[in-house]
């Protein structure tokens, strides 16, 4: 049965006819799902967590992860908007690399939850602070 068959059955009755590993490999996630997920760099270390996800009305597409660094029980964390494009997906673990040291992110400009940006101003630089096109 070829997959736009098995779509509109399960669209129908619910039932999913992909068996209980769908989704497998991994190529759709909900944002619930996404937000507060860890946030690790290439040495495994835990760097954060994704805080929220900002997309783009126009095109619906995502365009930077808000992701949580540091601080201790709500106090002192910095928020950074990064690139869509600098996340991959770590299936296995269930969380998102970041090829980041923690040091990178200690330096870097920032925003805390209290003094979001007014505008989208604050992103016009941040592909290429980042190192990764948008």
């Amino acid at each position: 049965m070829d997959t736009t068959s098995n779509l509109k059955k399960e669209n129908l009755n619910s039932h999913n006819l992909g068996g209980s590993k769908a989704n497998t490999p991994l190529h759709v996630l909900t944002a619930s799902s996404i937000i507060g997920d860890k946030v690790e760099n290439k040495k495994g270390e835990t760097i954060g967590n994704i805080k929220d996800i900002m997309l783009d009305i126009h095109d619906g597409k995502i365009q930077y992860f808000i992701i949580e660094f540091g601080g201790f029980i709500g106090f002192g964390q910095k928020l950074f908007a990064v690139p869509f494009s600098a996340l991959k997906v770590n299936a296995k673990d269930k969380d998102f690399v970041l090829d980041i040291d923690k040091e990178f992110l200690e330096k870097a400009p920032g925003f805390d939850s209290e003094h979001w940006p007014n505008t989208n101003s604050h992103y016009s630089d941040v592909g290429i602070y980042w190192g990764y096109l948008i």
